[in-house]
């Protein structure tokens, strides 16, 4: 009866401690996205760490430190005035995760067409010290070409 119980101490201990970990890094994440949402690149970059590195592996893209992301955000807030980000599933751990989500907005500076593009992609990010330390998007950037109207569509 000893072990059982504390096995189930051991068990509550670990779980709640795993649980608090992921509930952290959940609420970065939703905190990420709201700043992304709302056009905040200030509150975007105090997010990470000053060193972070942040790829948008799509477009080739990468940001060295707090201050590069800063502009990068508020790059894409220029290019894609509407731009909206919408979570659809998240996994995490006690330093990093990931987060499938769904890119949208009008494109107003990229290719300067005018037009709407939502496209599904994905990030892998590294968490020091209650912020991101590190982030990786990967999505389709033949699918935002396609949709305006840039790209041939497949098969063409």
């Amino acid at each position: 009866m000893r072990i059982a119980s504390a096995i189930a101490v051991i068990a509550s201990v670990c779980c709640l401690g795993g649980a608090s970990s992921m509930n952290k890094s959940t609420n970065l994440v939703q905190s990420n996205f709201a700043a992304w949402n709302a056009h905040d690149a200030d509150k975007v970059a105090s997010l990470y760490t000053e060193d972070v590195i942040y790829e948008d592996v799509a477009f080739g893209l990468a940001a060295h430190g707090r201050t590069e992301l800063r502009k990068m955000a508020a790059d894409f807030f220029a290019n894609i005035p509407d731009l909206k980000l919408e979570i659809v599933r998240t996994t995490s751990s006690d330093n990093g995760g990931s987060v499938e989500w769904v890119f949208s907005g009008t494109d107003m500076g990229l290719y300067k067409t005018r037009k709407k593009f939502s496209v599904r992609g994905a990030s892998v990010y590294e968490i020091r010290g209650g912020q991101f330390s590190g982030n990786r998007d990967y999505y389709n950037s033949a699918s935002i070409m396609r949709q305006l109207g840039v790209l041939p569509q497949a098969g063409q």
